[in-house]
């Protein structure tokens, strides 16, 4: 069986998502980095109408640039009474530079008064080599928006989203806990169940084109 090393590059600056990859994909024969591990590469412009889109585009693109199989994740809050929104444009809710609290605050007031405060928490990760194809995984998590914020943990929406089965907010629940129910969590875990045959795709795929960084 062929135990060769893959570099696995994850599309992110983000060292918290970064350490949560690597534990879930330990003991496999894989070295995980992350952009902080390369230069200065050009960003992606995110203008998918979809969670795959933008997962498809970034892990794509970061693929092909670094010569590397590239993992990229896309996710957001989807709200029925508001048609969905923020969604796809979660992270800038409130503007293209907008803080979490500019965008917990937005969700506020577009919610003030509405009866159904029904929420999902979506999550798409990307898998994809420089020669274009990739494989997907998705994660999603119901629940509910509060009328006003609980908890100090987490980040974007998590204090304002409540999560039935275990009574707390995103923000109240430990790591432990969120990453056993939430939306990227499952996305990992549906990705990492069947992860020998996905190391067997890389393989593959990796041999029609040699990779440019070691």
């Amino acid at each position: 069986m062929n135990t060769t090393t893959i570099s696995l590059v994850f599309a992110t600056y983000n060292a918290g998502k970064t350490r949560e990859i690597r534990s879930i994909l330990k003991g496999y024969p894989l070295t995980v980095r992350d952009l902080s591990d390369f230069g200065p590469i050009p960003l992606v412009e995110e203008n998918g109408t979809t969670f795959e889109d933008n997962a498809f585009k970034k892990a794509a693109f970061t693929a092909q640039v670094l010569g590397l199989p590239t993992l990229a994740d896309d996710s957001g809050l989807v709200v029925p009474a508001l048609n969905g929104a923020p969604g796809i444009y979660s992270a800038r809710y409130a503007g293209p530079t907008a803080s979490d609290a500019d965008n917990n605050r937005k969700l506020l007031r577009e919610m003030e008064g509405v009866e159904d405060r029904s929420a999902v928490f979506e999550c798409v990760l990307a898998l994809a080599v420089p020669t274009g194809p990739a494989l997907i995984y998705e994660g999603r998590c119901e629940g509910l928006i509060l009328e006003e914020p609980r908890g100090s943990g987490g980040f974007g929406y998590d204090s304002l989203f409540y999560y039935p089965p275990l009574d707390k907010t995103f923000a109240e629940l430990s790591s432990e806990e969120k990453n056993k129910v939430s939306h990227r969590g499952q996305a990992l875990r549906e990705l990492a169940e069947e992860f020998d045959r996905v190391l067997i795709w890389l393989r593959h795929r990796l041999e029609e084109a040699p990779v440019k960084w070691a």
